[in-house]
């Protein structure tokens, strides 16, 4: 039994390290609407908020910032907060931030039933904070497919970009990929530029010249504190509902502390405006609409959840945007580089570039997840036998492995709207358990198609003179730097080494992710086209799950301009002119 001036202690240890400096740039982190959730019955008024949203991710920043600019907001995250925590700030430990498999990372691995190693964020800032930076806008044709008001769009994205957003001082691999894309046809160069055009260009970046991260918790500055609180470790178990009236209306939710005690916050019941917004990305809100009694019938049933409203399109349709990957190893070790460089084909296909590591005396002990050069296969194991905890063990083992392993850069290829469509399935009303996910890796045979012709465009690129200069690659046959890349990208697929002079099985043996899932929550199917929970008062989701195609080259800067984007448009939609946003 934990005694009440333990309780105590543990409270005022959180709160420190929430408002503790950052390593990053030497500043001091000081944000009064911080709070552990353990504080949530001690917090001064009001204890009936106008806004709750479940989520302080890539949407649910923005929107909760705007927001608080009218009403009173109560922002509910699951991890912990991004200051200070230096593999979230640093570029250099980028992929040990994805390594880290301990309780309270920002990164949460899981695997998909495809056997495909993947992440969710859990952490204020959500992915923005684990991802790899790259900063590019939705296309004209995307916005006006979705119906988003094209001019508060235009006005959305500076929004963010002002707040976060860089150019980056291209890295030599990057500036070596553009060239070679140009060389291989992928034309015209575009220069540096956010928006999303056919051809290469470099896009922004949410890391500075230093490396330092910015994220969408940094957002959070453009609140208004006195009417916005952020509860750090609040995992939110279910929303509670008023079944009284003609349709179902949220009124509130329950959620634990990082103690398990469980409190339960309500909306401001004197407005028939006041709502609750889902902002938990594509596994976490289809998950928690499951958990609060909405979705499939034979769900609800098998997890023996009270229903509130049957939908038999929650969890479903969801997709990943498949990537493949060929190792290039070089000549000496080069500079660090994620995406900043991107080729878009007419085709479907993306192509953009990783390259090097950090050089901390931790980095070759980490299972570097899409961006290992590990040479060594985890595919052997059979497929029973394989889990999270095999992958930590052989992570642990792999510290013989010499440093040259690590020399060397990616060429990325990645599929945009994947046609191939799967779903997520609860296994048990433990909102702490991720779901199993399927996303039906290339079962439609367009998506296959296209692989092939991105993997064919980096032969291209493989071969002019750009790499030529900094890589060994002119020394390998392709279907030996083929072969090499088999044994590079790490999932839990079973691998046909011997069978590389066909593209279609290489995509099938080596498809990664470059964590842009989406999808579960579609709109038209669970949520109208204000994002309002079909049949129910009080409840909308804004995020990811919504998206029926991951929007741009990276869906970041879109996810974060829609939190801001809908935070404005409830504004005005209920403030008229006097909103002011």
């Amino acid at each position: 039994m934990v005694s009440r001036k333990e309780e105590i202690l543990v409270k005022l240890l959180a709160l420190l390290c929430i408002l503790a400096p950052s390593q990053g740039k030497g500043q001091r982190h000081s944000f009064p609407y911080l709070r552990p959730a353990s504080s949530f019955s001690s917090l001064p008024q009001p204890h009936y908020y106008d806004y709750i949203i479940v989520g302080g991710g890539t949407a649910g920043c923005p929107l909760a910032a705007t927001l608080s600019q009218k009403y009173n907001v109560l922002l509910l995250e699951r991890g912990g907060s991004p200051y200070g925590n230096r593999n979230v700030s640093y570029m250099q430990n980028f992929h040990i931030s994805l390594a880290d498999m301990s309780p309270n990372s920002a990164s949460q691995p899981f695997i998909s039933t495809d056997g495909v190693i993947n992440t969710r964020a859990r952490v204020l800032g959500g992915g923005t904070c684990i991802n790899a930076g790259f900063y590019t806008r939705a296309s004209p044709r995307y916005v006006d497919e979705v119906g988003w008001d094209g001019k508060l769009v235009n006005e959305s994205y500076p929004w963010i970009e002002r707040r976060i957003v860089h150019f980056p001082k291209i890295a030599p691999w990057q500036d070596a990929l553009r060239k070679g894309l140009l060389q291989a046809g992928v034309s015209p160069f575009n220069g540096y530029t956010f928006d999303h055009l056919y051809g290469t260009k470099v896009g922004g970046t949410i890391f500075d010249d230093t490396g330092y991260r910015s994220t969408a918790a940094d957002l959070l500055k453009a609140s208004n504190p006195r009417k916005l609180r952020v509860l750090l470790h609040a995992t939110v178990q279910n929303i509670l509902f008023n079944t009284q009236g003609q349709k179902p209306k949220a009124i509130g939710v329950r959620f634990k502390d990082e103690l398990g005690n469980e409190h339960k916050a309500y909306l401001n019941q004197k407005t028939a405006s006041s709502e609750i917004i889902i902002s938990s990305g594509a596994i976490g809100s289809p998950q928690l609409l499951i958990l609060s009694g909405i979705g499939p019938k034979e769900d609800l049933e098998r997890l023996g959840v009270k229903p509130i409203l049957y939908n038999q399109h929650v969890g479903k349709e969801m997709s990943d945007n498949p990537m493949n990957s060929i190792f290039i190893p070089t000549k000496k070790p080069v500079k660090q580089s994620l995406i900043e460089t991107v080729g878009i084909t007419k085709v479907g296909s993306f192509i953009e570039a990783s390259s090097g590591f950090g050089q901390s005396s931790d980095s070759i002990h980490c299972h570097h997840g899409i961006m290992s050069a590990e040479i060594g296969q985890l595919s052997t194991i059979p497929p029973k036998q394989r889990s999270l905890e095999l992958a930590r063990s052989f992570a642990q083992t792999k510290k013989d492995i010499p440093i040259e392993a690590f020399r060397g850069g990616f060429i990325l290829e990645k599929i945009d709207g994947p046609l191939s469509k799967g779903q997520l399935t609860i296994l048990n009303t433990d909102i702490e358990t991720t779901p199993n996910v399927t996303f039906n890796y290339f079962s439609n045979p367009q998506d296959l198609r296209r692989c092939v012709f991105g993997i064919r465009t980096i032969e291209q690129i493989l071969r002019t003179k750009s790499f030529a200069d900094l890589s060994d690659v002119h020394n390998y046959s392709s279907e030996e730097v083929l072969r090499m890349s088999v044994q590079a990208n790490v999932n839990f697929i079973p691998k046909h080494t011997n069978d590389t002079k066909s593209l279609e099985q290489f995509c099938r043996d080596t498809v990664i992710t470059i964590w842009h899932y989406h999808g579960g929550c579609h709109v038209g199917k669970v949520v109208d086209q204000d994002y309002r929970v079909f049949g129910l008062d009080g409840l909308r989701v804004v995020d990811g799950s919504t998206f029926l195609k991951s929007p741009g080259t990276n869906p970041q800067a879109t996810v974060m301009m829609m939190g801001r984007y809908m935070g404005v448009k409830i504004l005005r939609t209920r403030l008229g002119k006097k909103a002011g946003v």
